[in-house]
């Protein structure tokens, strides 16, 4: 049990418009029996924040005008943010953490301009160069307007360029010809009316380090996806069939593990490339950065994610594992940097 206990309130995004009843189920066979429901990131929290002696409130953003207004009215000595999106958006993550700021609720997690640098995935691409860290070549276009950055070749995997968690990002994402490109330019325009990014795709290892830190950001041991056993021909990205199509066999032949065939300079060397991005994107309390390691040794950073899914099977939960922290010393940890940051004024203190 931690020795200042704090009144927290889980923060947690949902939309009404799409909120639907439950279809009703046939019994369960008495035979094979109940299958256990897997417990979401923010009920693991809960658990591991209530266990530590904390009190726990949520709060669902749910896009309705009524649920910013009683988050205005939450007494919370901090605010443990897992929202994503609003009304479905997902380039609203970084108003909510205004709206926090305006509200004076200190929060978990990156502020306004971490999650503006890093949603925005050419400008991150920009400021990667800027501080000498490789990340592939790219092109932007929305609507007809084309801004190039280098030349680039074939093939390239055209993405959604200000989206997460893989939205928009299928096998089909990666091209080889003009042709496929335009075809998918305008799938994305049509479904997410969104700037797209064509970014060169460099074949080799998806890697993941998971960064916790604010002064002294701290890389965790590299942990990969492994995609060596999907179908030959099938791009080796973690799209939306890898990431989120359960029962696939995309995501059945998918896994994560610790690599082990990687000597210490090189994961020093993709450590500190992490830590360097989350520093230039002004990252704060956690983040994890996405890179791909190429057959000759080429580190290359594809982006960075703030306030990454926190799940107790996730890519973040499992490096901590590795480096010796459990689940709940992990949650309790993010606490405490995001408490060390407001330190100096009471945390209960707001204007009325």
């Amino acid at each position: 049990m931690t020795e200042n206990p704090f009144t927290i309130c889980i923060l947690y995004d949902a939309w009404h418009e799409l909120e639907e009843e439950a279809p009703e189920l046939p019994p369960e066979s008495p035979k094979r029996g109940r299958k256990r429901r897997e417990k979401s990131d923010r009920e693991e929290i809960t658990e591991a924040l209530t266990k530590r002696g904390h009190t726990v409130i949520e709060h669902c953003l749910d896009g309705r005008r009524r649920s910013l207004k009683a988050l205005a009215g939450i007494e919370a000595d901090l605010v443990f943010n897992l929202t994503e999106s609003y009304g479905g958006d997902d380039t609203k993550d970084l108003n909510i953490a205004a709206y926090l700021d305006l509200l004076h609720l200190p929060y978990t997690g990156s502020g306004p301009s971490g999650l503006l640098l890093a949603q925005d995935k050419a400008v991150a691409k920009r400021l990667f160069t800027f501080h000498g860290l490789r990340t592939p070549h790219f092109a932007t276009v929305y609507q007809g307007r084309l801004q190039w950055s280098d030349d680039i070749h074939f093939p390239v995997i055209v993405k959604p360029k200000r989206e997460d968690g893989s939205i928009g990002i299928e096998f089909s994402a990666v091209v080889g010809s003009i042709k496929e490109l335009m075809e998918r330019i305008d799938a994305l325009h049509a479904d997410l009316d969104s700037p797209v990014l064509i970014e060169e795709y460099i074949e080799g290892r998806e890697l993941y380090v998971s960064v916790l830190g604010n002064e002294t950001p701290t890389a965790l041991p590299v942990v990969e996806l492994d995609l060596s056993d999907l179908p030959v021909g099938t791009p080796r990205i973690a799209g939306t069939e890898v990431k989120w199509e359960r029962g696939t066999d995309a995501y059945r032949k998918t896994k994560l593990r610790i690599p082990e065939n990687l000597s210490e300079e090189m994961l020093a060397e993709i450590q500190e490339t992490a830590v360097t991005a989350y520093r230039a994107l002004e990252i704060r309390d956690y983040a994890r950065a996405d890179v791909r390691l190429t057959a000759d040794g080429k580190i290359y950073l594809l982006e960075v994610n703030p306030n990454p899914w926190l799940h107790s099977t996730a890519e973040f939960a499992l490096a901590a594992k590795q480096a010796g922290r459990d689940y709940g010393s992990l949650i309790e940890e993010i606490v405490d940097l995001a408490v060390s940051r407001y330190r100096g004024r009471t945390l209960t203190a707001r204007p009325d």
